[in-house]
Parts: structure tokens; C-alpha cells; sequence
């Protein structure tokens, strides 16, 4: 059990990884099946689904955006792929310049009427987790966020600065559209009132 533990890829001998495989395989839906190697390793694709609250930093600029939320992406990866690796991967892919360890993946479950949100360590094999899962989205699903603890130490000082633009940006946004919606109501107020002081 302690070597099971330690190394999530035995958890399957080769025939049950197999045999796993081509279940897996009957069960798809969208063409995304997992293919097994002679050397045991298996590949295939998983889904992410974005869920990022904080603004991102672009490679080669000192920009940052919000990722559109609940967007999905689909990595092709292996067996032997760990969540860090997923992580880094998901990054490179959108050329996000920010530290790997600011994200956390975690698995999405759903068992009877209970749902479940459970973060992964970084040395879980997410594409293990797809197989014994099965395709089905709604048993199992992965999501990318950035850590709970609010962590701010992992950020650099332009990335913060860049961060008080943006909700400086924000602030200024929503004081100007309280101010245009005051002026709007003060009028009608100002139009009404004289309407009631008019000598009749």
C-alpha cells in the first residue's frame, strides 16, 4: 500500500491499464482517446477549465488581463506527467509569464448529490486520474486556480504595481458611473420638485 502511495503509475498493472484503455476508449464522446505504449506509458488528452480571479501577466509584457472565466483547454499529455508539469504547460500554452507556483490545479468531483472540490499535489498524475475516472466530465473534471491562501509573497513588485493600475482603473470606472448616475437623479428630482412649487 505505501509503495502504491508513493507511486501512483503502479496502480495499474499493464493488462489492467489496458483493459482500463479500452473501456475508456468505448466510453468517448469527443475523439479525445488515450493511447497506450509498449513501454506502458499511456497519452491522452484532459480538459481545464480555467478559474482565475486575478489578473495574469503576458510574456515580453508588462500587461496584465483577466482570463476569460470558465474558458476550457485541452492538453494532449502522458502517464507520466505530473500536475506541475500540467501547470507549466497550461502557462506556456497562453505565454503567461507568471510564477507556476502562484496556480494550484484541482480535480472537480461529483458522487451521488455531493460535489466535491479537491486540490491536487503537484506530484498526482492528472491523466491516471482521467482513466480510473472515466471520460465523463461530471464524475471528474479539472480546474486551474490560483492558490486559497492569498499568497501575495509569489508576486513580483511590477506585477503588484500593475495590479493597483488595474483597480485603480476599476475605482475610477465605478466613481464615474455612480457620479453620472447621481447627476441623472438629481435632475429628475430638481424637474420634479419644481413641477410641485409651480403657484397653480
Amino acid at each position: 500500500e505505501v509503495e502504491k502511495e508513493r507511486d501512483p503509475l503502479s496502480y495499474l498493472s499493464k493488462e489492467e491499464t489496458k483493459e482500463k484503455i479500452q473501456l475508456y476508449n468505448a466510453a468517448v464522446t469527443d475523439k479525445l482517446k488515450m493511447t497506450l505504449n509498449s513501454n506502458g506509458i499511456y497519452t491522452g488528452f484532459i480538459k481545464v477549465q480555467m478559474e482565475l480571479r486575478r489578473p495574469i501577466t503576458a510574456n515580453g509584457s508588462n500587461t496584465a488581463f483577466y482570463m476569460p472565466k470558465g474558458s476550457i483547454n485541452i492538453l494532449h499529455i502522458s502517464s507520466t506527467n505530473t500536475v506541475r508539469e500540467v501547470i507549466e504547460a497550461l502557462l506556456r500554452k497562453f505565454m503567461v509569464a507568471d510564477n507556476p507556483a502562484k496556480f494550484a490545479l484541482y480535480k472537480h468531483c461529483q458522487k451521488e448529490d455531493q460535489v466535491y472540490m479537491c486540490r491536487l499535489s503537484d506530484r498526482e498524475h492528472p491523466l491516471y486520474l482521467r482513466l480510473v475516472a472515466g471520460p465523463n466530465l461530471e464524475t471528474l473534471s479539472f480546474v486551474l486556480r490560483e492558490h486559497e491562501t492569498g499568497d501575495w509573497e509569489a508576486f513580483t513588485v511590477p506585477e503588484l504595481q500593475n495590479f493597483l493600475r488595474i483597480l485603480d482603473k476599476e475605482e475610477e470606472e465605478q466613481l464615474q458611473s455612480l457620479k453620472r448616475r447621481y447627476s441623472s437623479y438629481k435632475e429628475k428630482l430638481e424637474e420634479a420638485l419644481s413641477g410641485v412649487h409651480k403657484p397653480g
